[in-house]
């Protein structure tokens, strides 16, 4: 795809420090630096932008950043390293936000569902620690363990990847280059850009709505890809149109 742009080296650099870093921190690199939930005391505003350069796996960081050097650096060339930036970033907030107001929307039910089951909220809070420190789902008198688990599910759970920036880019990529045709692998035809990042966004967007999982792990965070496609297609259609009408 050419060559590759600094800016997009030093996010390759940064990320790949981030992880060799938290093989050897273990579980205080995540709890610091990956993106909790706002009710987790292990929460912190910083992680909204850590997170993005924490990765829970060798897979999970190499097709991140496999995406990145395919398509980040003829985007950056494109666009300009400050545009590039800031819509890498913005559609990784964009995911963090996304992603937390989703898991409010499963977690606030859950535990208005425990309130109503007369148990005190301290109780709740006790017991999605102990969730916390022991990786176990609690008992929670009173309450189905449906809930119990859709509660402590949105609580333990830390989000980490590059994976919403990583949409914003390819959800940009496809509006500069929309007709630009794309390989993948076993496939031994051409795909446009639009056809295959539109496809991979709308498998997204099923997995979101149904929980059912066609790619990647079942933990996958959905609406944060979703987030970061969109906030990339908004901000690259509008300055398509605004002020790179030379492209086609």
């Amino acid at each position: 795809m050419g060559r590759i742009t600094e800016t997009v080296k030093v996010l390759l650099i940064a990320n790949i420090l981030f992880f060799l870093g938290s093989q050897f921190l273990g579980d205080f690199a995540i709890k610091t630096l990956a993106l909790w939930f706002p009710e987790n005391e292990n929460f912190g505003i910083w992680q909204v932008v850590t997170h993005m350069f924490m990765h829970g796996s060798v897979s999970h960081i190499f097709f991140n950043m496999f995406a990145l050097y395919m398509f980040g650096s003829v985007l950056e060339q494109s666009i300009g390293q400050q545009r590039f930036l800031f819509l890498y970033f913005s559609s990784g907030l964009a995911a963090a936000g996304l992603q937390i107001l989703f898991t409010y929307l499963e977690f606030n039910p859950a535990y208005e569902a425990c309130i109503n089951a007369g148990v005190d909220p301290n109780t709740i809070f006790q017991s999605l620690e102990r969730a916390v420190q022991t990786n176990r789902y609690p008992a929670i008198p009173g309450v189905s363990q449906e809930t119990v688990m859709q509660l402590t599910n949105a609580f333990i759970t830390p989000m980490v990847g590059a994976s919403g920036a990583i949409f914003g880019v390819l959800a940009a990529f496809a509006v500069i280059y929309p007709n630009l045709p794309l390989y993948i692998m076993f496939i031994p035809i051409p795909i446009k850009a639009k056809y295959l990042i539109g496809g991979y966004f709308l498998i997204n967007v099923y997995s979101a709505v149904t929980g059912t999982t066609l790619l990647g792990p079942s933990n996958t965070a959905y609406w944060a890809h979703i987030g970061g496609a969109v906030i990339g297609f908004i901000t690259m259609y509008y300055w398509k149109k605004n002020q790179f009408n030379r492209w086609n």
